[in-house]
């Protein structure tokens, strides 16, 4: 209690000097926590709070082309680091969940439907994000790949260039299934079929981190926006969509396979 009050105390004591407008670049599969955590932050600050959703790799691209993005919330921490390590970030990164994958489909219920059954499943097209650019895209492929079931797949698969993407080419009809986030699928109007979580050894962790950028260096509303993360009603936001904490770095078969 006395942490919080602590915490609570900061960000009263910056709302009267954080003049300045918070843009925020945030990985895709935030698109519903994030916009829970931005209306209730807003809420308490009055602030002017601009999200843009997007891969991380692009966002992370974007970042170094100058875009002026005060924070960024990576799905994937190596892109944040990266940022920090190249003097583009302000501050290191700082872990604020564990995310995970599921298999879902619009149409019907895929509880208990494993990713080695897909390749005798009847359907047509399955959607994951770009593996090049999106970390969820890059962990779906790994998980098809540890299930032993990517070559037989790969023809059938159709790319979202975000995990967001990807599920809306599912609801849009363009996909049958789609490797999607569990913090999409808990989104209710997505929810209205069951979902399989995908087992987190298949693929490497999709370990999240937030950096205050260079650009968001001397923003002050950036420095209170990453007190306000670490608050209760923050992380039982975060939880409610999914999204684990206090467990980074686990291990996975893909690791102990490149070891």
């Amino acid at each position: 209690m006395r942490q919080l009050l602590l915490i609570l105390g900061f960000i009263c004591s910056l709302t009267a000097d954080a003049s300045d407008k918070l843009t925020i670049a945030a990985a895709a599969d935030l698109r519903y926590a994030m916009a829970d955590i931005v209306s209730l932050f807003q809420q308490q600050t009055q602030l002017d709070v601009r999200v843009i959703y997007g891969a991380s790799g692009k966002l992370s691209t974007q970042i170094r082309h100058g875009a002026p993005y005060d924070m960024f919330f990576s799905a994937d921490i190596s892109f944040a680091r990266q940022l920090y390590q190249d003097g583009l970030a302000a501050t290191a990164p700082q872990p604020y969940a564990l995310g995970h994958l599921v298999l879902w489909s619009p149409q019907q219920n895929m509880a208990g439907i494993s990713l080695s059954q897909l390749a005798e499943f009847d359907f047509n097209r399955l959607a994951i994000a770009q593996p090049a650019h999106a970390p969820y895209g890059q962990r779906a492929k790994q998980a098809l790949q540890a299930a032993g079931v990517w070559q037989a797949l790969e023809a059938k698969i159709v790319y979202g260039e975000n995990i967001a993407q990807a599920a809306q080419l599912a609801q849009s009809g363009g996909a049958d299934i789609a490797i999607i986030a569990l913090s999409l699928a808990r989104f209710p109007e997505l929810a209205s079929q069951g979902y399989q979580p995908i087992p987190t050894e298949l693929h490497q962790p999709l370990q999240q981190a937030y950096v205050i950028t260079r650009h968001g260096a001397d923003n002050l509303a950036a420095r209170q926006f990453a007190a306000f993360i670490a608050t209760p009603p923050v992380l039982d936001i975060m939880q409610r969509y999914g999204f684990e904490q206090g467990r980074f770095e686990q291990p996975s078969l893909v690791q102990q396979e490149a070891q």
